[in-house]
């Protein structure tokens, strides 16, 4: 019995000492990991110029500096400025163009300093805050510090403000720096601000900034071998395929970065990749590892490409152009450029959207090939031919502001509530089409963000404090009115989500379908009315299984996406509830809901939200028609729920989410509105005049002559009370047919 008991105790002993090593190993290998990052950090050429850096940020209000790749000025330059004192007075704000970015360089900074994420150092990104009142090194989106500034235009809490990756040309950046050259003038004594990029045009942003200083701090670069293909290839898939094999075959050891054009592409990538290493013979090659890499993956995705490859194992990391320059991939050397990116356009004068693949610039190439270089010497291969490089590429991106809707900017600028911003010419770094402003400042007036002289209306303000598009947001307020908020809460969270939530029934499912607990549930078909209403079904439906993830999967459904819609219902809820100081109601009730007039109510809410998305259907077929600023003939697209009736007709009046141009020009999410819902909107449209939307005077802006006849030229008579009672005609025409 004592020799049992000592036994024990012996045991006892060796597992407290054994646990207690290993907690000194642990904190021992947090200390190894922070000591090699300083090791690493000495080595940046941006630390050789910290000096010369703190003299002319001391001296300037503004600073351009241009920081090559592998010069560390991303993570460096807050600590810079952070060791000066600069956080005495305020803190450091580091904005992004990309969450991942913001979130993945705000936890390496934290590493540096040896603190806890969230704590000193943090990030806040659109939905998701880890700061704290201790926070003096803020890294964040460019678009929440514009969200930021409504509540404190002067941005009081900040001492510095660097707008990073500038060279992307972001629009939420390029207001930033619109309203920094501002914001100099009332902070001249007690804010620095500094425009950071690898290859951004600096002589330009210094002249945009009255002359201001331009540092040049170069990279840690090793040669980079480029290498370019003899003919354009017919597919950049399949090319991409044949090199990246070739590499892991025929070149030594080192980690391949592939750059594709989006999520689609690089998923079929990895599995053709990952096809092909298996069937390679075994012993000839090192292991592979293949990762993609995307705005889209999920936490604990993106971990595992920050994350060293196992010994004797080359990763494959299958990226879109976030890889460029936003995040930063240790070991590798080769680069596959494909040549191409996924580009979203938006046509003001139809209000249509693109995705498309167009050709990258020369300095995107260049910075891709320079991610070869950064911890050895590299190789880069461009498929594509060294005289597409020279002649078709364009010196740089077309900025982000020149190819997209700005009814949300214009609507923040509106916000501030400044009366020396006339939007129509306001100091834009590169502006952006006459047309595309006067587009948004119409989208604005038909949903009541502002009022027929351009001033911002009670409901405006409330739309500018919710982290939606103008049309969300403008349909949440409605539905509050119409008691069915918590619908359109559910609605607008779904339709927040990136890509699509019902990928349709794949192979794969079909192959998985014996290994489900149970058989899938038949989705919900929006009860006849659309899509938006399918949306919200499927959310309810989901609601009843409790969130359960296995009935996501076992009806095929987007699981992350599920769960984003789920947090950003809660949060918009919460955000619903500030706004209206607790008076709301965004809780399920507990008595019985008519659903049918829930439906409506909410129909009527997505209405007047989407006031210049809507469309008519034509006589005699399933085309339509859309109202508002210029008529265009559009289709539903075939994902679409929405129901024909019995002799095979679509409803006459449809309300969409966006138009997207493929084949064809189609409406997408797309939900029936009746006919005396749209006349108020018709009617709003006789008052309409861009000159005193803008802001300004009601004076025409200089060579727009034909402005004051905007509505005319496209398609708007003078008089609105014909074009309704001709909406009223063919109405009646088409129910006599029936």
């Amino acid at each position: 019995m004592r020799l049992l008991v000592s036994i024990q105790l012996e045991g006892f002993r060796v597992l407290f000492i054994s646990f207690f090593c290993y907690q000194i190993c642990e904190v021992l290998e947090f200390k190894t990991l922070a000591f090699a990052l300083r090791i690493r950090m000495a080595n940046l050429p941006i630390l050789q110029f910290e000096d010369k850096i703190l003299e002319t940020v001391n001296q300037n209000p503004v600073v351009v500096i241009i920081g090559e790749t592998g010069s560390g000025k991303s993570t460096q330059l807050s600590q810079i400025l952070h060791r000066s004192g600069y956080t005495k007075s305020g803190a450091i704000a580091v904005t992004q163009p990309r969450r991942v970015a913001a979130v993945s360089v705000s936890r390496r900074v934290a590493q540096e300093l040896d603190v806890r994420l969230g704590d000193e150092v943090g990030y806040a990104i659109r939905f998701e805050d880890r700061t704290s009142e201790r926070t003096c090194i803020k890294y964040l989106t460019d678009g929440v510090l514009l969200r930021e500034s409504l509540s404190d235009p002067e941005l009081k809490q900040y001492s510095v403000i660097i707008l990073d990756e500038a060279h992307e040309r972001s629009l939420n950046t390029d207001i930033l720096m619109g309203l920094m050259k501002r914001l100099i003038r009332l902070r001249a004594s007690n804010l620095k601000v500094l425009i950071t990029s690898a290859t951004l045009d600096g002589e330009k942003v210094s002249k945009f900034f009255s002359d201001c200083p331009i540092l040049n701090v170069p990279g840690k670069l090793y040669p980079v071998e480029i290498s370019y293909s003899s003919e354009q290839p017919k597919s950049y898939i399949e090319s991409s395929l044949r090199k990246a094999i070739d590499i892991h075959v025929n070149e030594p050891e080192g980690d391949i970065l592939i750059f594709m054009t989006g999520q689609d592409d690089i998923e079929k990538l990895v599995s053709k990749l990952e096809e092909k290493i298996q069937s390679l013979e075994v012993g000839s090659c090192m292991d592979a590892l293949v990762l993609p890499l995307h705005g889209s993956l999920p936490p604990e995705m993106q971990v595992r490409v920050f994350s060293p490859p196992p010994p004797n194992c080359r990763r494959f990391i299958v990226a879109t152009n976030i890889a460029e320059t936003s995040l930063t991939v240790d070991g590798v050397v080769y680069v596959i450029d494909s040549g191409y990116v996924k580009q979203r356009q938006y046509n003001p004068s139809t209000g249509m959207y693109s995705l498309d693949v167009v050709q990258i610039s020369r300095v995107q190439a260049n910075q891709r090939a320079g991610r070869a270089g950064r911890t050895r010497p590299g190789k880069c291969y461009r498929l594509y031919p060294l005289a597409v490089y020279h002649d078709n590429l364009l010196d740089a991106t077309v900025p982000e502001i020149q190819r997209s809707s700005l009814a949300g900017s214009v609507l923040y600028l509106k916000s501030l509530d400044l009366p020396d911003i006339d939007i129509l010419k306001f100091d834009f770094l590169d502006s952006p089409s006459l047309e595309s402003l006067q587009d948004a400042l119409k989208q604005l007036f038909l949903i009541d963000a502002i009022d027929e002289n351009g001033t911002i209306t009670r409901i405006g303000k409330t739309m500018s404090e919710l982290p939606l598009e103008p049309s969300l947001a403008r349909t949440l307020i409605e539905a509050n009115e119409y008691d069915c908020l918590t619908q359109a809460l559910t609605v607008a969270a779904m339709l927040s989500v990136e890509g699509t939530l019902l990928p349709g029934r794949s192979k794969s499912s079909k192959s998985t379908e014996k290994k489900r607990k149970h058989p899938p549930s038949e989705l919900p078909d929006g009860s006849g009315w659309g899509d938006h209403i399918q949306l919200l079904q499927i959310y309810e439906l989901w609601d009843q299984t409790d969130y359960s993830i296995d009935w996501c999967k076992d009806n095929n459904l987007q699981v992350r996406g599920m769960l984003f819609a789920k947090d950003v219902r809660k949060q918009l809820s919460q955000i619903m509830q500030k706004i209206a100081k607790g008076s709301l109601d965004v809780r399920r009730k507990e008595r019985r809901r008519d659903r049918e007039h829930d439906y409506k109510n909410l129909r009527k809410s997505l209405c007047v939200g989407y006031a210049s998305q809507l469309a008519e259907r034509s006589i005699r077929h399933n085309g339509y028609k859309t109202l508002g600023f210029k008529s265009q003939l559009v289709q539903v697209h075939p994902s679409s729920v929405l129901r024909e009736d019995e002799e095979g007709m679509l409803p006459n009046y449809v309300v969409y989410h966006e138009l997207i141009s493929t084949s064809r020009a189609f409406m997408r999410n797309v939900c029936e509105v009746e006919m005396q819902w749209v006349t108020p909107i018709l009617q709003k449209l006789e008052k309409l005049n861009v000159n005193k939307l803008s802001g300004g005077s009601n004076q025409p802006v200089e060579n727009t002559q034909e402005d004051q006849n905007i509505p005319k030229k496209e398609g708007l008579t003078d008089d609105s009370s014909s074009r309704i009672q001709a909406a009223r005609d063919r109405f009646l025409a088409r129910k006599a047919n029936k």
